[in-house]
């Protein structure tokens, strides 16, 4: 006989693992911008973090991705850093990199809410645990958790596309995650490929006035650059572009991605001195540097993949989420495949101000999902502190 399903018609899971597991009403995945949002949000309506809920991060310190980037980049260059809710970020000061800026904001933010972020942790897996729970597995412990807030971001997962040759070239090879300044390139030629911010960042600097090395960009298609401010409008433009892919369970663009590249002051003088001449896509990649289709070559020490970053979510695989076209199908934040998984961090919200939205949005449907819809039609009750509607405000 086979044994009770879950949903979906799939198994859930049995043995110690399930058995043993901590019993929470939520369980939140990462702790960067998305992630802490979301515990923000559940604290506010009245859960007990380490108790109710708990907030598991595989970094070793407070800070999200930030932490991890290149020491040059300072707050003054990052793109687009925005406060967590309930707490405003002042006073930073513009010089210093923004991996220390934002690791001590997030630091603060998690000792003045109590959220009691439990790290390192590394969930290998999610899967069907029984009773209509899910069961959130890492090598430290295991949670049953009725409703899971997915913040696992991109930046475990860096994107090098494949080109013929690239197993022979004899110099050094690294993603935009690995990068750590321009001193280590000092004297080289450094082939830049991606049109991303992060791509005319480092270009800039790689090949500033007296900088360390020369530099040639590459990139798929020709970048756009936005003259305009970066306004509301405009925001809400690319956040619709993202989304639109995410209602049809295709793989998301990441909004910085459609967004353009602003025409900084830096930017243009970078133009004026031709550091931000595009080439396009080389064929193929020689032991010794890379070959265009129509026979051009050029020598190089280094090929710098400035070519972005995927969505973390190969632990969620035992729930089989992803649509035919490879991505999630989201509405709002709530997976369409299975309604106790929140997607945030994701596709429309990966930005950081569109993660405290995101935060927001899937604490109220999981309150929902835990009390049931509170409003007209069903029955006298008081409304608790921690139903939706004490969100609303």
């Amino acid at each position: 006989m086979s044994g009770p399903s879950g949903r979906n018609g799939r198994t859930p899971a049995v043995g110690s693992a399930a058995d043993s597991a901590a019993r929470v009403d939520v369980a939140v995945v990462g702790a960067g911008q998305a992630g802490l949002s979301a515990a923000y949000f559940l604290r506010r309506s009245g859960l007990v973090p380490g108790e109710d809920f708990v907030v598991l991060d595989h970094s070793p310190g407070p800070g999200g991705a930030w932490q991890y980037r290149w020491p040059s980049l300072t707050y003054a260059k990052a793109h687009g850093v925005h406060a967590l809710p309930g707490m405003p970020l002042r006073d930073a000061d513009p010089d210093r990199p923004s991996a220390e800026v934002v690791g001590e904001y997030f630091r603060r933010y998690e000792e003045a809410f109590g959220l009691r972020v439990l790290r390192p942790v590394h969930v290998t897996a999610v899967r069907e645990g029984g009773g209509g729970r899910l069961l959130v597995e890492s090598p430290q412990a295991a949670w049953s958790a009725r409703a899971l807030v997915n913040a696992t971001g991109t930046w475990d997962r860096p994107f090098v596309p494949s080109y013929p040759g690239q197993a022979d070239f004899l110099g050094r090879q690294l993603h935009t995650a690995s990068y750590r300044g321009a001193a280590e390139f000092a004297g080289q030629h450094v082939v830049v490929v991606g049109g991303g911010t992060s791509a005319v960042q480092l270009l800039m600097e790689l090949d500033a006035p007296g900088g360390a090395a020369g530099t040639t960009w590459v990139t798929r298609r020709p970048p756009v650059f936005q003259d305009r401010p970066f306004d509301e409008e405009w925001g809400r433009a690319v956040v619709a572009r993202v989304e639109q892919r995410v209602r049809h369970g295709l793989p998301p663009q990441s909004v910085v991605s459609v967004t353009g590249l602003a025409a900084t002051e830096a930017v243009r003088e970078a133009r004026a001195r031709g550091v931000l001449r595009r080439e396009p896509m080389f064929e193929r990649i020689t032991p010794h540097g890379v070959v265009w289709a129509d026979g051009r070559g050029i020598a190089a020490d280094a090929i710098l993949w400035a070519t972005g970053f995927r969505a973390a979510l190969d632990h969620l695989a035992p729930l089989r989420l992803r649509e035919p076209g490879g991505g999630v199908r989201l509405e709002g934040t709530r997976v369409v495949r299975d309604p106790r998984v929140h997607l945030v961090g994701y596709g429309p919200s990966a930005s950081t101000i569109g993660a405290n939205r995101a935060g927001r949005t899937a604490v109220r449907e999981v309150l929902e999902l835990l009390h049931g819809p509170v409003g007209p039609g069903c029955g006298a009750r008081v409304v608790p502190a921690d139903s939706p509607a004490a969100l609303a405000g």
